[in-house]
């Protein structure tokens, strides 16, 4: 890396390049000019250059906010507007062009052909369009593979876009008007993790994020050593750092500061959800929001005349998943499958990242991901605002974020490491995208197979219909608008090492005053004995 200081302050262009130094690039930061080198690039590799190298060229996004809820854009007008912009931020008719297009997989206005509904206003009927399924990691993961289509010569033009109005259809709801939209599919239900869980997860309700989450939350603050206030602190004030950063965006949904006092307080309606999060700790799926984002091979940007310093290269990635079923999981206080995945991301940084997002729809999401990428507490753990800040558009969050993260390496050098993660701490996904071309092109082959076979079998035997002493491993606690607990989940071990779950009535106050102290509950033991429905309870003994 040669270093050139600059003697303009304030001189305005992010990129350069100059004819002496054709295959090199340049950026501006900190009124310093850093040259990369092709012949400075580490073990002395010659950058990528293929013109079918995959480049992102277009992003664009949209928070749709009206005055009457009757100009609401629905999903698909989301989508299309964002698409547009993208379109418009890259400065070439692209659309016309696509190969691909992959539609995030959408809930708040199921349409009978989702495909067919986008293409039509697109007015791209030929184009391969597919719909994704359910997951906060599609976006990223769809990038990646698009990006191997286009490296590969399968496609030259690929697009990403998703949407969601649930903020229009809950207002309309309560305004009690029919919204001038498409046809939706009749009595339509999403598929959801919950669906992949076993017999005994389901009757203990462990189906939805809110109530799983807080199993890892609880667990690991009790396997770093913290009390409840220093995991709650932790908490607070990531949440508060992406706050602050959601403010600072166009797009986010609660565009006010918000300080870590004020998430750990239970004023302003900021009730308890699952202990111990509170209401402005969980992602806010209650948002009118959609994104997109186009990429074309090197070759095709070129012609396409897009200038060079608008382009973000993808440098590769991995992927890798839990077992579905939340009780056949080796661990809770923490994922080997996560740690795999970022510790291959952070391969193909060469150990840094200069710009960070990692999934927050629940606390303890960044907070095991940041251990595992050695970050303080204190650093930026996003670039988009986090999902209770920013806006969780379900499925279509990690878009957005692939937006920012476009915004933010083309301000200044460096790499970027998107991470997302679908269903409950199930699905992990981490992609590099960098402001100058990789060392080498992109890896056909990005899954972690192994690390998930091994996955698939590290969990001990579930013993389902256990009677007797159990040691508690991790719990939930989800609670009524009331703040008082409806009821509790324990999953622990018996003396023999096999796995069990439990429901915790809401009236012991016992164990619930147990669960709930300071210190943390991990590790006391208690009984399990005969419940209500054939679902065995458990009490401290």
């Amino acid at each position: 890396m040669i270093i050139v200081p600059l003697l303009m302050s304030g001189w305005s262009p992010t990129f350069v390049r100059l004819p002496p130094f054709s295959a090199d690039y340049f950026c501006l930061e900190n009124d310093i000019l850093h040259i990369e080198s092709r012949w400075a690039w580490p073990e002395g590799k010659a950058m990528v250059k293929d013109a079918r190298q995959p480049v992102i060229v277009g992003v664009g996004e949209i928070a749709d906010r009206p005055v009457h809820v009757m100009d609401a854009l629905d999903p698909a007008g989301l989508m299309t507007a964002a698409l547009e912009v993208a379109e418009r931020d890259a400065g070439a008719a692209l659309l016309p062009m696509l190969d691909r297009l992959d539609i995030i997989n959408e809930i708040s206005w199921p349409y009978p052909d989702p495909c067919r509904e986008i293409t039509d206003r697109l007015g791209v009927r030929s184009v391969d369009a597919r719909y994704r399924p359910v997951g906060g990691q599609t976006p990223t993961l769809a990038l990646h593979e698009a990006a191997l289509a286009i490296q590969s010569g399968e496609i030259e033009v690929a697009a990403i876009c998703g949407g969601e109005a649930e903020h229009s259809v809950r207002r309309a709801g309560r305004e009690g008007v029919t919204l001038p939209w498409p046809e939706q599919i009749a009595n339509f239900r999403p598929i959801r993790g919950g669906d992949f869980q076993s017999p005994l997860a389901r009757a203990l309700e462990l189906t939805t994020p809110v109530n799983v989450y807080p199993l890892y939350e609880n667990a690991t603050r009790a396997a770093w050593g913290q009390s409840l206030a220093e995991g709650q602190r932790e908490s607070a004030t990531i949440w508060a750092n992406n706050a602050r950063i959601g403010a600072g965006r166009d797009t986010a949904w609660i565009r006010d500061e918000v300080d870590a006092d004020a998430i750990l307080s239970d004023a302003g309606g900021n009730r308890l959800i699952a202990w111990p999060y509170r209401k402005l700790m969980v992602a806010n799926p209650i948002v009118n929001q959609g994104a997109a984002v186009i990429l074309t091979s090197l070759g095709r940007a070129r012609e396409a005349g897009i200038p060079e310093h608008r382009l973000v290269y993808v440098h590769g990635g991995a992927a890798a998943d839990e077992p579905r079923d939340i009780l056949a999981r080796e661990r809770y206080d923490g994922s080997v499958v996560m740690t795999a995945v970022l510790d291959a991301a952070r391969r193909l940084s060469g150990g840094n990242f200069d710009a960070v997002e990692l999934y927050s729809c629940f606390p303890c999401v960044p907070k095991m991901a940041r251990r595992a990428l050695s970050l303080g507490e204190d650093a930026d753990l996003t670039v988009t605002g986090g999902l209770t800040f920013f806006g969780a558009p379900l499925n279509d969050y990690m878009t957005h974020a692939i937006v920012a993260m476009v915004g933010r390496l083309r301000d200044r050098c460096g790499l970027g490491l998107l991470y997302g993660q679908g269903e409950y701490v199930t699905k992990h996904h981490a992609l590099v995208l960098g402001s100058s071309p990789p060392a080498s092109p992109l890896a056909d082959q990005f899954r972690l197979e192994e690390v998930e076979a091994r996955a698939a079998t590290a969990g001990p035997p579930l013993a389902t219909s256990y009677l007797g002493p159990a040691t508690l491993e991790a719990f939930t606690i989800p609670f009524d608008r009331d703040e008082r607990p409806r009821f509790g989940v324990m999953i622990g071990r018996n003396p023999a090492g096999e796995r069990v779950a439990a429901r915790i009535d809401a009236d012991d106050h016992a164990t619930m005053t147990l669960l709930m102290r300071d210190q943390p509950a991990v590790g006391i033991n208690g009984i399990v004995v005969e419940g209500e429905n054939d679902v065995p309870c458990w009490r401290v003994s």
